[in-house]
């Protein structure tokens, strides 16, 4: 009986170390806080051990960018996205938590503070 307890608590203990469940697409809305509509957010990942991998939508066209340097660290991700707005390149760095199916999202643009919103995964 000891070593089936021994088991499953290594079990739950390797199901920790890997991280949450981030695989999939989320979807949310950003409001700016400048007026209009809130802007559509985007998001597809793919968790390879403690690396966070995937796509965002962006630019004029609304076309597929990569993350970068994504990390996983146990229910927290962090990540980059690169985008060219007119041959002016702008690096956001994101922070998340993630909790079920709610990713809550905080970024900034170099030394600026951005914001913070949160998507959903999509059913």
């Amino acid at each position: 009986m000891r070593s089936v307890v021994f088991v499953v608590a290594l079990f739950l203990a390797a199901g920790c170390a890997f991280g949450a469940d981030i695989d999939g697409k989320w979807t949310g809305k950003y409001d700016t806080g400048m007026g209009g509509e809130p802007m559509n957010m985007e998001y597809t990942f793919k968790a390879e051990g403690t690396t966070l991998k995937g796509t965002t939508i962006g630019g004029a066209n609304g076309e597929q960018i990569p993350i970068k340097d994504g990390k996983i660290d146990g229910n927290k991700i962090s990540f980059s996205v690169s985008v060219d707005f007119g041959g002016m390149d702008m690096s956001f760095a994101y922070t998340g938590e993630l909790s079920g199916d709610t990713l809550k999202l905080k970024f900034s643009m170099g030394e600026m503070p951005g914001g913070e919103f949160t998507v959903n995964r999509a059913k």
